[in-house]
C-alpha cells in the first residue's frame, strides 16, 4: 500500500528555453531525503498519486512536468523536445532547488529518462528505483506499436488500426505521427484519442476501463499523444541501445539500482530490463509474476515501496 495522499508545500515555474517552461511542486519532508519523480509517456506528466510512492516524513518529494506535458508550457509542443534537453532540465531543476545529490525514481519512458540521468550525470544520483524497463530500442517500439503486443490484444489493436490505410500499415509510428501533427483538428484528434486508447488497454494485467476513458479526454490525449509519437519517430534521440552499452552502463555501476518489472508487460516487455540486469548485474532485477506495466498493480507497487523504504536513508 502507499503513503496518504500529501499536498506540495512549494509549487513553481522554471523557464528552461525560449519556448518552455516547466512546473515543479514539492512536498513531504522540506528538510527530507531528496528524491525527483520522473513520470512516464513521454508526455504523461504528473499527478497527485505520484508524491505518494515516497514516506513524507522521510524524502523531499520533487515532481516536475516534462516539456509540453501536464501543467508545463506550451502543451503538447515538441519543439525543442528531445531526451537530452530534458536531462538537462532535470540538472536546471536540481540546481535550482539548491539539491547537491538525489535519488532518482522512474516508470516506463520514466526509466529510460532516468538512465539517460543517470548516466549523463551519475555524481548527482544516490539510487535508481526504475519500474517497467524501458530504452526505446527499435525493437521495443516494433513490439508494442508494430508487430508484437498485437497478438495479444487483437480487438484493441483492430481499433488501433482503423484509422490508417492498409497502404500505411507497415509503419504506424510514422503514419499516426503525420496524423497527430496534421493541420486539421479533427484529424489530430482522432489520432490521439486511438493512440491513447491503445497504449491504456495494454497497460494493465486486467484491462481497466478508467485508464481507457483517459481517450476521451481531449486535453490529456492531445499532448500524450503527440509527444510521444515525438520521440517514438525520433527513436529516443539515440544510438539504438545507447543505454545498454556497456561505456554506458560503467558509469552507473556505482548507484544502487533496483528494477522491477511486471512479467507480463506488453508496453515495456521484461527482455529490456533483462538485457540491462545482463549489462548490469550489480542492480537488483525482481520480476513481478502477476504484473503488467502499471504502478499501481499490487506485486509491483509493494515492491517500489520497499524499494523506497530502502533508500530512506541513503
Amino acid at each position: 500500500m502507499s503513503y496518504q495522499p500529501i499536498e506540495p508545500y512549494e509549487t513553481g515555474t522554471l523557464k528552461v528555453s525560449d519556448i518552455h517552461t516547466l512546473y515543479y511542486e514539492v512536498s513531504g519532508n522540506k528538510e527530507g531525503n531528496p528524491v525527483v519523480f520522473l513520470h512516464g509517456g513521454p508526455g504523461g506528466g504528473t499527478n497527485p498519486g505520484d508524491r505518494t510512492f515516497f514516506s513524507p516524513d522521510k524524502y523531499k518529494i520533487i515532481l516536475f512536468d516534462q516539456r509540453g506535458a501536464g501543467k508545463s508550457t506550451p502543451r503538447g509542443c515538441v519543439e525543442e523536445n528531445t531526451t537530452w534537453d530534458l536531462v538537462d532540465d532535470i540538472e536546471r531543476l536540481r540546481e535550482r532547488l539548491g539539491i547537491e545529490k538525489w535519488h532518482v525514481f522512474g516508470g516506463s519512458w520514466g526509466s529510460t529518462l532516468s538512465l539517460a540521468y543517470a548516466q549523463s550525470h551519475p555524481n548527482r544520483v544516490k539510487s535508481l528505483v526504475i519500474r517497467g524497463v524501458c530504452t526505446l530500442r527499435k525493437s521495443e517500439m516494433q513490439f508494442q506499436i508494430q508487430s508484437g503486443t498485437c497478438h495479444l490484444f487483437p480487438e484493441a489493436w483492430e481499433e488501433f488500426v482503423a484509422p490508417i490505410p492498409e497502404s500505411e500499415r507497415d509503419d504506424l509510428i510514422s503514419a499516426y505521427h503525420k496524423r497527430l501533427n496534421s493541420d486539421d483538428e479533427a484529424t489530430r484528434k482522432a489520432a490521439a484519442k486511438s493512440w491513447v486508447r491503445w497504449e491504456m488497454s495494454i497497460s494493465k494485467l486486467y484491462i481497466d476501463p478508467n485508464l481507457i476513458a483517459l481517450a476521451d479526454d481531449d486535453f490529456f490525449a492531445d499532448a500524450f499523444a503527440r509527444i510521444i509519437a515525438h520521440y517514438s519517430v525520433n527513436e529516443g534521440f539515440m544510438r539504438d541501445g545507447q543505454l545498454l552499452e556497456k561505456d554506458s552502463v560503467d558509469k552507473i555501476r556505482h548507484i544502487p539500482t533496483v528494477m522491477i518489472q511486471g512479467r507480463y508487460d506488453v508496453a515495456c516487455p521484461p527482455a529490456t530490463a533483462y538485457a540491462l540486469k545482463k549489462v548490469f548485474p550489480e542492480a537488483t532485477l525482481h520480476i513481478v509474476p502477476d504484473a503488467g506495466h502499471s504502478a499501481r498493480e499490487p506485486g509491483t507497487l509493494k515492491l517500489l515501496m520497499e524499494a523506497t523504504n530502502k533508500f530512506a536513508d541513503l
